[in-house]
């Protein structure tokens, strides 16, 4: 057991990971969160836990990193994808990601963590914010002068099925997606925008017309979501003796927004490294470094594809069926392709995005 003291800025899905770990290795840990509760940035959002981006199942990798299923967490077997005029239905033999619930709420991930950061014996510090040159872990979510995406939408209750639908139109969600999730009467409508922000109150009032008008939902007790995401491929991953976790670092998925799997990855990295004496900046920037650059250029590659109103994503001939309709672990390899459309793909996000560090 160890006599150090480790004290974490944030009780996200990064910072509850670290907790867990360093707490189950003997160490004494202290979280300290700024909002009441674990949880309390989102409303009971819908999201994907990813399990296209690697070949380790996601529940298999979840557990090797000490992380037990103790929330809702529900696999993802359908998926219908549209533009508004052409849908194309795909089925998986395993899921394409599982649905989590986020916020306060009894079931959600951020709940869960924070239970077994308990049970692990680490102490949580509510309602007070720790300054980040005192924290040894720094996972206090999106910067907001580095925000690449945003996001609108309302959870909801439904007596319709389970179903997770992907709109692709520019007009309900330009260069973005619009998305509808429901999982045992409880659902989930949301736009997100990678572009034109100021433009998110109507596409996302367009997303939910033509999400209804297709589908024909009912829709009970409303609340309002929201969110945004923050991405680097210069990413400050240590500060003097601060370790920076999550979207503290920039970490996401600039193709999609997703984010989970990256947070939790990095705050088990992170423990270890503490525990097992190793550099955090060098092995943080051998994991992730070339997946951020593969999503960078999987991004712009995207908006190329996207003319005809994503005529070729919605086309029957990707429609293969099986384990998935296509493997997307390629997307996150730094692959030949993805090095010679580098240099062009991140001069042409550094001029939408003049704030990233990119």
């Amino acid at each position: 057991m160890s006599d150090r003291r480790i004290r974490i800025a944030g009780a996200g899905p990064s910072g509850l990971t670290a907790a867990i770990n360093l707490a189950r290795a003997g160490y004494a840990v202290e979280v300290f969160e700024k909002r009441p509760d674990t949880g309390k940035r989102f409303h009971g959002d819908i999201q994907g836990l990813e399990n296209w981006s690697d070949e380790e199942e996601i529940l298999d990798a979840l557990a090797r990193m000490n992380i037990a299923i103790n929330f809702d967490c529900d696999p993802f077997l359908k998926l219908i994808i549209t533009n508004g005029q052409k849908t194309r239905v795909s089925h998986y033999d395993t899921p394409l990601c599982y649905l989590v619930k986020r916020g306060a709420n009894p079931g959600t991930l951020d709940q869960g963590l924070k239970q077994q950061a308990l049970e692990a014996g680490a102490k949580l510090h509510f309602g007070q914010a720790l300054p980040l040159e005192e924290a040894d872990i720094a996972a206090t979510g999106p910067i907001s002068k580095e925000i690449f995406a945003v996001d609108k939408g309302i959870v909801f209750q439904t007596d319709y099925e389970d179903t997770n639908v992907f709109l692709l139109n520019d007009d309900a969600a330009y260069k973005g997606y619009s998305y509808l999730l429901i999982t045992k009467g409880y659902g989930c409508l949301c736009t997100v925008l990678f572009d034109r922000f100021t433009d998110l109150d109507d596409n996302y009032e367009a997303a939910k017309r033509m999400l209804l008008d297709m589908f024909d939902f009912d829709i009970r007790q409303p609340q309002d979501v929201a969110g945004v995401g923050c991405f680097s491929t210069r990413n400050v991953y240590q500060r003097d003796n601060t370790l920076f976790v999550g979207e503290a670092a920039g970490l996401q998925d600039l193709m999609w927004g997703f984010g989970i799997k990256t947070a939790v990855e990095s705050g088990y990295l992170a423990a270890r490294c503490i525990i097992e004496g190793k550099d955090y900046r060098t092995e943080a920037e051998r994991l992730f470094g070339p997946r951020l650059k593969a999503t960078l250029v999987d991004r712009w590659l995207w908006e190329i594809i996207r003319f005809k109103d994503y005529q070729l994503v919605v086309s029957d001939s990707l429609n293969k069926g099986g384990r998935r309709a296509f493997d997307l672990s390629f997307l996150y390899n730094f692959s030949p392709l993805h090095r010679l459309a580098y240099p062009v793909a991140r001069w042409a996000m550094r001029r939408r995005y003049p704030n990233l560090r990119i």
